[in-house]
């Protein structure tokens, strides 16, 4: 009766029943999961949130591709990124992962395949598998930094493939793309007529921006290009659900994509219209909505590296930006004997490495949104934890 595509393992496993269990006796427990901002204290002032309320959005007034007025607000935000795109070449979705699921639509017959890096978040074969579409790995690099090496991706392109996934800054790692590592991809893209997809929904969270690091591949390179942005990650809130595709490279291809992305957004018209007319004013408030956010994420990782700094088992690796913290830690026990026993002894949950599908053993990764005096206490417990 149902779909091979919905056949998904839900068994619970070790992890997520102490956690139920947990949570049912009412025990304490330090999140370091944690990755909704308004879960953490950070919540934008009551005269933002009131602008999804205004009299326009009384109007229903369909636009496939998105309201005018918002995706020229989006337009003018990837301006001040130093990103100019046209506001034609934008298309708005209801969330990055419609994005996702529009953009494998659109690319991909079922059977076709899309590379993704490991380690990353685990979502994309979700995504892809409800598309009928084949997720392949490719490895990022780590040798004190983090790097994306083409030749890993010569390795495991298939005649099949359609499009690489590249995640900047990659969530957990934090690590971003560097112009040689970018040209590149962009080349071998372009090469094997792969389209590229971007996501860069943490691109305003850099830690030194600048910095040699390239957080974005809109524009027009050899290789026609989808970069992911929204709401729920600029603006901290994932309640607004609004995400964009920006469409970028040759322009007949450009073209044709733009054509094709708009009978898609068509049969669907899925997104809100009040937080379309809200999307001007809350663009204009990114500076006032994400300085808190960036504040709170600076202040958890200079503690946690001065935390760690005495303890010479344990490593904090770097990072360019991002809401996490990637932690190595020594092999002493499984990753997952060292999650369940954190939470058992010391009520602290973190993610293990491998749940990012990390290629060894043993990481840890750790929310840095949480409030700080919570933080300091649960990573001091991470830590100390042998």
């Amino acid at each position: 009766m149902f779909s091979s595509r919905t056949r998904w393992n839900r068994t619970e496993n070790r992890l997520a029943r102490l956690v139920a269990e947990r949570r049912r006796s009412g025990a304490p427990l330090f999140d370091l999961t944690l990755s909704n901002p308004t879960q953490a204290g950070l919540v934008a002032p009551a005269d933002v949130l009131a602008l999804l309320g205004g009299p326009s959005t009384a109007r229903y007034d369909p636009q496939p591709r998105g309201l005018a007025a918002a995706r020229d607000a989006v337009a003018a935000d990837h301006v001040r990124r130093g990103l100019p795109v046209a506001s034609d070449r934008i298309v708005l979705t209801a969330s990055t992962s419609e994005a996702y699921a529009w953009l494998f639509k659109l690319l991909c017959d079922p059977g076709d395949a899309v590379l993704i890096p490991r380690p990353s978040y685990p979502l994309f074969e979700f995504l892809a598998a409800l598309e009928s579409v084949e997720t392949i790995p490719y490895a990022l690099t780590y040798d004190g930094a983090w790097h994306l090496d083409v030749g890993a991706l010569e390795a495991v392109v298939t005649p099949r493939t359609r499009a690489v996934v590249v995640v900047n800054p990659n969530n957990p790692t934090g690590s971003c793309l560097r112009r040689d590592e970018a040209d590149k991809l962009l080349a071998f893209a372009a090469g094997h007529g792969l389209a590229m997809i971007s996501d860069e929904v943490f691109a305003d969270f850099l830690f030194r921006p600048g910095d040699g690091v390239m957080a974005s591949l809109t524009g027009d390179g050899p290789a026609l290009s989808f970069s992911l942005g929204g709401l729920s990650k600029s603006c901290g809130h994932p309640q607004l659900k609004l995400g964009w595709i920006a469409v970028g490279g040759p322009e007949p291809q450009r073209a044709e994509a733009l054509a094709r992305l708009e009978i898609v957004a068509d049969t669907y018209l899925s997104v809100s219209t009040p937080v379309q007319h809200a999307a001007p004013a809350l663009l204009r408030c990114l500076p006032e909505l994400q300085a808190p956010i960036l504040s709170r994420l600076l202040e958890n990782r200079r503690s946690l590296e001065s935390a760690i700094g005495a303890h010479s088992a344990l490593t904090l690796l770097p990072a360019d930006g991002g809401w996490s913290a990637v932690v190595r830690v020594p092999a002493t026990q499984s990753e997952e004997d060292r999650v369940c026993g954190l939470l058992e002894r010391h009520g602290v949950l973190v993610h293990p490495g491998y749940f990012f599908d990390f290629p060894s053993e043993a990481f840890l990764v750790l929310s840095l949104l949480p409030d700080p005096a919570i933080f300091a206490v649960a990573a001091a417990r991470v830590i100390e934890e042998r």
